[in-house]
């Protein structure tokens, strides 16, 4: 990246265009990225521009030694809070490698994923089978006393956000079954275990250390069978047209009772906070899901 006025990626302006804090965080964003460049003796290309880009800035770094590498700075976000401590905890198995970090930037130096070619290329039965062996190796549970939230804390602060747009409803009875669902499902699950919540195919890059390495991860801690829902739901088209079979396919793959994957699955399709409640393909997914 030569001199000059840092790139920003559109999509990430726009994001940090809708909270006070993240507009400050997106102002200081061209020093820091400086300081840290010379900080850890960097040479940086253009940031990444895709959807998976969204809330950070990334971009290709080489180290003074010559290695490739990633620097990443996350935007304010209450989900990717401890990213950090994530990457830390799993310590690239199978996650990528965290090579150096600064926690009150949000700043992380990350192993490069050579060729980088996302998982998305793939089949979608190839795609089930890779996600469900990542996901069952990042399963551990951390020992305690830990500082990972639980899984609760954030599905409290998607209900609260929800029922702040209550006016916006489109069917009030289904996001209120599926809020019900939430606060349900924090009850009798049967292990307990550090999440990635935010698995699917387009965080899943090809590389050189192992086949695929997971990147991007939100960690809490709680039941896996919630895991799974990041997968299906970027899966629409397959889940929309065969539930039933779709779900348990995947919940076999990942050895979790598939009735609380299909409950899980419900409850974000339903109540899950978005942008739009108004010709919402999440709600008629949730209809499809109930329906069969």
């Amino acid at each position: 990246m030569g001199e000059g006025a840092l790139t920003i990626p559109p999509r990430l302006t726009t994001a940090c265009s809708t909270a006070p804090e993240r507009a400050g965080w997106l102002a200081r964003l061209p020093g820091v990225v400086a300081d840290l460049a010379e900080r850890w003796s960097l040479v940086l290309g253009e940031p990444f521009d895709t959807a998976q880009t969204n809330c950070a800035w990334v971009a290709p770094a080489v180290r003074s030694d010559g290695a490739n590498a990633v620097l990443k700075l996350g935007m304010p976000h209450f989900e990717g809070e401890h990213e950090i401590r994530g990457l830390r905890f799993w310590n690239g198995d199978p996650m990528v490698r965290l090579l150096e970090a600064d926690e009150e930037l949000g700043a992380m130096l990350l192993e490069r994923c050579e060729p980088g070619t996302s998982l998305r290329d793939e089949s979608g039965s190839k795609q089930d089978v890779v996600v469900a062996r990542l996901l069952t190796r990042l399963w551990r549970a951390p020992a305690p006393p830990h500082a990972f939230r639980p899984l609760a804390t954030m599905l409290q602060y998607w209900s609260e956000e929800t029922e702040a747009a209550s006016t916006r409803w489109q069917d009030p009875g289904l996001v209120q079954e599926g809020l019900g669902l939430f606060r349900d499902l924090l009850l009798g699950a049967p292990r307990s275990v550090l999440l990635a919540t935010d698995l699917h195919a387009g965080n899943i890059l090809r590389a050189q250390r192992e086949p695929w390495l997971a990147i991007d991860p939100k960690p809490f801690v709680g039941d896996p069978a919630y895991d799974a829902t990041q997968h299906l739901l970027n899966c629409q088209r397959r889940l929309g047209s065969e539930p039933d079979g779709t779900i348990k396919g995947f919940s076999d793959l990942l050895e979790v009772d598939h009735e609380r994957v299909r409950a899980c699955t419900f409850a974000r399709a339903a109540a899950e906070p978005r942008d739009d409640w108004k010709d919402d393909p999440l709600s008629d997914l949730a209809r499809r899901l109930a329906s069969a």
